[in-house]
């Protein structure tokens, strides 16, 4: 599937299948809504935040993740003392401190900053993470932002965070400004970062709570969701606005052997675990994609069966998931030893979690799997993983002139013929629950086209067979409906959020 990964973090993540963005230009972040400020800024009148210059000489109430925060007395912005924040390969430094805050109320939130890669942001139930950063250098920039807190919110933690092996950096003069809700509250390590584990801006709502998975809710319609798109997209709004209950996100990719979302936020912060606990509320809910056409897959960045585990069951428990996906493709797919590493884990995966559903999203012709994902299938039965449903990429054949809706329906039935040897025991009713399907709406890569016709005769094919899954790639552009760059349009003639409608009947 398209993904977004970067090599470091960028303020607008693209969605294309092919290309990666570079990081984007100081004007362009500044359009994406990076406010860089130039002036003198103190604390302002009404900070909520205490020590916010670090004028006591010391941390408290701030503390940093794996001990990585210190105050200087050198360099400050203003007064004498500064924070600073050792970031490392490991560990992005993220200092915070949690306020009190009054519910339905609009905050500003400021501070001066230092060095390369430096965030601002702020975490808390109801509240969607305003986080923002600077390329950086040498001089101090001022970074600004503001957000609204929910209507049971009562707290928010502000935080500050450097980068993977991009340095030290320095802040000072940090304000929070509005109607306070009390004292402060007091703080050990912020809770949007366990201590010692590498992060990225973390926004929605801090794990920890149950990780028993959400009720037993089927996800027939799933579409991919490219969360790394630029504003990140709102799974409820497009939901209500598609008639839909469910999205796969993408991607969990990793920086090394650690889990990642596209390379920029750390899962087990629980990014984006507000739009899933809505989808949640109102009957859906998520299946949550690992893998994707970029970034470094984490079967392959993980050389332990242990460590790969690991890395998967701390999302999994992050989310309360009931379904993970994992989209292999490109170089991934023909990495035995890796694909290997991956069916062992997720073995181990599944008796830690029961009733976890795993899913493969694997490359395809209309003749069928390719030979590499037919051998990712059968290592994972091997190695004991119960595999819910393979879904098939039906999309970029590279065949001019091939009827995209036709060879959809081919692909699904060659499928089936291919599982059927891979599960002779199976009866033809399971099997077709195991097949899922999902298209490239609108113009594909290759510059056919898959229309709405084709998504109806998909739908008509599925309610026939009562396959396992429909989905397509991917919301944002059914939503955008417009034409030009692929990685956000359809480039045909619809309705926003058509396509969504038509798969939407689907009921299983």
């Amino acid at each position: 599937m398209p993904s977004a990964p970067q090599p470091a973090p960028t303020h607008r993540r693209p969605a294309s299948r092919t290309k990666l963005l570079s990081l984007a230009a100081a004007t362009v972040l500044a359009a994406g809504g990076l406010a860089v400020l130039a002036g003198n800024a103190g604390a302002a009148d009404g900070n909520l935040l205490a020590n916010p210059g670090f004028e006591s000489g010391a941390l408290d109430p701030w503390s940093c993740s794996g001990a990585t925060g210190s105050v200087v007395n050198s360099g400050a912005h203003s007064g004498t003392y500064a924070l600073k924040g050792a970031a490392t390969a490991s560990d992005t430094a993220q200092c915070g401190q949690t306020v009190t805050v009054q519910p339905n109320t609009t905050y500003t939130l400021s501070a001066w900053v230092q060095g390369q890669y430096v965030y601002l942001g702020a975490t808390g139930s109801g509240v969607t993470d305003p986080a923002i950063w600077t390329v950086g250098g040498p001089d101090w920039q001022q970074l600004s932002t503001g957000f609204t807190t929910g209507p049971s919110t009562t707290s928010v933690t502000v935080y500050l965070h450097g980068w993977y092996g991009q340095g030290a950096y320095l802040a000072d003069d940090v304000t929070l400004t509005g109607p306070g809700g009390g004292n402060p509250s007091p703080t050990g390590t912020p809770t949007a970062t366990p201590t010692g584990t590498p992060t990225g801006t973390p926004t929605g709502t801090p794990t920890g709570g149950p990780t028993t998975p959400p009720p037993n809710v089927a996800v027939p319609v799933a579409p991919y969701i490219d969360m790394g798109a630029w504003p990140t997209p709102s799974m409820p709004d497009m939901a209500k606005a598609g008639n839909l209950k469910a999205y796969t996100m993408g991607f969990v990719t990793g920086v090394g052997c650690k889990a990642s979302w596209f390379n920029a936020y750390d899962p087990r912060t629980g990014w984006a675990k507000d739009q899933i606990d809505a989808l949640r509320a109102a009957g859906g809910d998520v299946k949550l994609s690992f893998g994707g056409a970029g970034g470094t897959e984490l079967a392959a960045a993980c050389t332990t069966v242990d460590s790969l585990f690991a890395e998967y069951d701390a999302v999994v428990k992050a989310y309360n998931l009931r379904y993970v996906d994992f989209d292999i493709e490109g170089a991934a797919i023909a990495d035995t030893a890796s694909n290997d590493r991956r069916s062992a884990a997720l073995a181990k995966l599944q008796q830690a979690n029961p009733g976890l559903k795993v899913s493969f999203t694997l490359p395809v012709l209309p003749e069928g799997l390719t030979a590499e994902g037919v051998a990712i299938v059968r290592s994972a039965r091997d190695a004991g993983v119960n595999v819910d449903l393979v879904n098939i990429m039906a999309m970029d054949y590279y065949r001019a002139g091939t009827d995209y809706g036709n060879a959809a329906v081919q692909a699904a039935q060659a499928e089936f013929g291919q599982l059927k040897a891979l599960y002779p025991a199976k009866t033809d009713a399971q099997l077709w629950a195991m097949v899922g399907v999902t298209p490239m709406i609108g113009e594909n890569d290759d510059h056919q086209i898959y229309n709405q016709a084709a998504a109806q005769q998909l739908v008509t094919f599925a309610r026939q067979n009562h396959l396992g899954l429909l989905a397509f790639w991917d919301a944002t552009r059914d939503a955008n409906a417009c034409t030009g760059s692929l990685s956000k349009c359809t480039n045909i003639p619809q309705q926003p959020y058509e396509f969504a409608k038509i798969f939407s009947q689907y009921a299983g």
